[in-house]
């Protein structure tokens, strides 16, 4: 028992500064260029992808879109194609008919029904690489585009005609009855463009690993690198003797006076569940080594045990350590149950650990776009994805050195309405809510306070082809405000809302302009002698001002410009 707490301990100690050795080993370090990459995927009629053609870039590339997207489909659907696997499992025994698109389904079925009947729907999932002499076997003409210098596989599920086609006749002859697919008679082809024979894992150059840290099964890849870590950092005396306690442990559970006066009262229950002698014991077959009862323990606490936010974070990097010879790393939203502090430790390790691989990630979370970089940012829209490749060098900085700010609310809202501080995003909702009946972000819109960084967002929101409306002062010069935005000018999605009264500087002059000295008084619940002296008053208390006047049920008279901004 003392060597193995012994060797536990050391290994515990040891386990961050292992999992960055994997990745600062050869497997980076030789790839001082991206060696093996995905460059485009087309799907069709797999779950909710109907259609599908996404392009990819080496290194870093982070799919973001609403939920239903297909965000977390298009790497299931990627991780099908390189390894012929679903839920850790060869794809032919996880066949059902609900991995086929249903609208595609339904149009079959009611195609049948209406005595026209068209083909039985397939699935489609073709892998385009980045060329290079490793993938240079799999370049063919055997895909979609007919592009005799493209590299990559297919995999498609189809009916299997040369085996089932007087089954499949028989099934659909009668169309009445007829109420899904019949995936029994569909067989998996899966071939590299050059064709040739059909493809087994090990014969695919490109290795990659699917991540997600809410599902169990990573938690078999972090017992898995625990153990594959304990035998490189073993001696192979250590293991022997590891072997050896284990097996003493065994043995003194079996001497324990407890479990023998069980054992006794069991054999005293002989004829009654079977004849022969029942007893415990703990597994001594050779399945049993001390490899299957290896858990990862967190402070003398069992991993499944500790936190969820610790959970994932481990469970990320053991997964990656774990598939540390791998290509392409995809992972499904690594933020879930992270503190924001925990978060930058993790991205941090993902733009590290990768460097020299290709990761593509989902996320909900504005930090992780932000700090892997908005530049890399795929919006998906379960068809295609819009990239921002182009964005200004400035602007990609800016977001990455100061990640807390919103740029994913922009990217998938309705439409947007950015603000200067908080005081601004006030009246905006109060005057929104006054005119639709309902809060901004009910409908679907976004009220973002920026600061004075509108370019950035604009930036963005010009390459996406976003709805955006910019709420800003004029601080005394309109003119000059307004041709800050002039590159901005034409586009019908981008509207600029800057009052051109000089006198009414700010918010609050502009708000004492729209309703009078009188009104905001009740509302404040001040008796002020003069205007100057609410404005002033106002202006020194910008915040508590606006949520005074956001709560007060009194409707409140909203500025033109503003106005413009919640049409």
């Amino acid at each position: 028992m003392g060597l193995l707490t012994l060797v536990f301990a050391r290994f515990l100690g040891l386990l961050e500064d292992w999992s960055r050795c994997t990745f600062n080993s050869a497997h980076t370090q030789e790839k001082t260029e991206f060696e093996m990459a995905i460059e485009r995927v087309i799907i069709k009629n797999y779950r909710a992808l109907r259609n599908t053609d996404v392009r990819f870039k080496p290194g870093t590339n982070i799919i973001v879109g609403d939920n239903e997207s297909g965000k977390s489909t298009i790497l299931e659907a990627m991780n099908l194609a390189l390894r012929c696997q679903l839920n850790r499992r060869p794809a032919a025994y996880e066949l059902h008919p609900f991995l086929f698109n249903r609208p595609a389904v339904a149009e079959f079925i009611a195609s049948h029904k209406a005595g026209a009947p068209t083909p039985p729907p397939m699935i489609e999932i073709e892998l385009y690489f980045a060329a290079s002499p490793n993938v240079a076997d799999f370049r063919g003409v055997n895909n979609s585009q007919q592009d005799d210098q493209a590299h990559g596989l297919a995999l498609q599920i189809k009916l299997d005609e040369e085996n089932f086609a007087e089954e499949y006749a028989s099934y659909v002859e009668d169309a009445d009855a007829l109420n899904d697919i019949p995936v029994e008679y569909y067989k998996i082809e899966w071939r590299s463009f050059a064709w040739g024979p059909t493809l087994t894992p090990q014969a695919v150059p490109m290795k990659s690993t699917l991540i997600d840290p809410s599902a169990i099964s990573n938690t078999y890849a972090a017992n898995k690198y625990v153990v594959e870590t304990l035998r490189n950092y073993l001696s192979k005396p250590e293991q022997v003797h590891l072997a050896l306690s284990y097996r003493s442990m065994r043995d003194e559970f079996q001497s324990d006076d407890r479990i023998q006066a069980i054992n006794e009262s069991l054999a005293a229950q002989t004829g009654v569940v079977t004849d022969k002698t029942l007893s415990v014991a703990m597994d001594t077959t050779t399945r049993a080594s001390w490899e299957t009862g290896v858990l990862p323990h967190l402070d003398d606490i069992p991993l499944t045990l500790v936190g969820k936010g610790e959970q994932n974070s481990i469970k990320i990097k053991l997964a990656m350590a774990a598939a540390g010879g791998c290509d392409i790393f995809l992972m499904e939203e690594p933020e879930n149950h992270l503190s924001h502090g925990n978060l930058g430790r993790l991205v941090k390790h993902l733009s590290d650990s990768c460097e020299g691989k290709q990761l593509i990630v989902s996320t909900h979370s504005s930090f992780v776009l932000n700090k892997l970089g908005v530049d890399n940012v795929i919006m998906f829209d379960g068809a295609t994805g819009v990239t921002l490749d182009d964005l200004p060098a400035d602007t990609k900085s800016y977001f990455k050195r100061l990640p807390g700010h919103d740029t994913l609310r922009m990217m998938l809202a309705v439409r947007t309405i950015l603000v200067e501080g908080p005081s601004d995003e006030l009246v905006v909702q109060k005057g929104f809510q006054q005119k639709h009946g309902v809060l901004p972000l009910q409908a679907g819109v976004e009220v973002i306070s920026v600061g004075t960084s509108f370019k950035r967002f604009l930036d963005i929101a010009l390459r996406l082809n976003l709805d955006v409306c910019v709420v800003r002062d004029n601080d005394g010069d309109a003119a000059g405000k307004t041709a800050l935005f002039e590159d901005y000018v034409g586009n019908d999605n981008i509207v600029v809302c800057i009052d051109g009264d000089n006198d009414a500087r700010t918010l609050e002059p502009q708000l004492i302009k729209a309703n009078g000295l009188q009104k905001l008084n009740t509302m404040l619940g001040e008796e002020f002698p003069d205007a100057g002296a609410l404005e002033e008053h106002m202006t020194a208390n910008k915040t508590d001002v606006a949520l005074k006047l956001f709560e007060h049920a009194d409707p409140l008279e909203i500025p033109e410009y503003i106005q413009h901004a919640i049409r």
